[in-house]
């Protein structure tokens, strides 16, 4: 969802052309389904890079058999339980890597910029979604390129809630977007990333057109 908000913010400013990552997650038949949904329409270029090899990394519950953690609504702002579920489901450096990768397109395609999801709700548990990092690889970016390219997260000071509102304005296709860390069908509703999605439709008082198992 943070990501479609992100690409359509950029729309009528850019020609975007979409990375969609399977790095043997769980949930990727419905992310690339999910993703390609999108990109048909929007009308925007897509390429799906192969990096199973992250996902044998680690221990992440995202990329093995392990029991992805169900949290309750009340319990998202519980510092402890939240930091033990990112934990159990941290992919080693992978935003490291996606954003290292996606300089390399932006190199070869003599793109401006690099677009990105990451928000401040998410950055409370997972480092690699902040603006400290977003700050420090655009510093290395800018010493490791010879092009002039930035990293854009437009949504780098926005919550779940906010990130709807602004999808809503922005028209982006929110009903498309998979947020589930499980594989079914349609979204969990017991993983952390279905409850973020679920409460910030509910705090922003607009219609969520998902639809979750629980």
């Amino acid at each position: 969802m943070d990501s479609t908000v992100a690409t359509v913010n950029f729309l009528k400013t850019h020609k975007i052309h979409v990375l969609t990552f399977d790095y043997g997650q769980k949930s990727v038949n419905q992310e690339i389904k999910s993703s390609k949904e999108i990109c048909e329409k929007l009308a925007i270029e897509q390429t799906i890079l192969d990096l199973k090899w992250l996902g044998d990394l680690g221990n992440s519950a995202l990329t093995t058999d392990n029991e992805i953690p169900s949290l309750a609504m009340d319990e998202l702002d519980n510092g402890k339980i939240t930091k033990d579920s990112a934990d159990k489901v941290w992919v080693p450096g992978r935003n490291l890597v996606f954003t290292s990768i996606a300089t390399s397109f932006a190199e070869a395609e003599g793109a401006e910029i690099i677009i990105v999801g990451w928000d401040k709700e998410e950055a409370a548990t997972f480092p690699d979604n902040s603006k400290k990092f977003l700050n420090s690889f655009n510093k290395t970016i800018a010493i490791g390129s010879k092009d002039n390219i930035k990293i854009k997260a437009p949504l780098i000071d926005f919550n779940k809630k906010d990130i709807v509102e602004l999808g809503k304005k922005l028209k982006a296709p929110m009903e498309l977007s998979y947020s589930c860390y499980e594989s079914e069908d349609i979204h969990c509703g017991r993983c952390e990333s279905c409850l973020r999605r679920k409460r910030a439709f509910i705090e922003a008082g607009i219609e969520d057109k998902t639809t979750y198992i629980k």
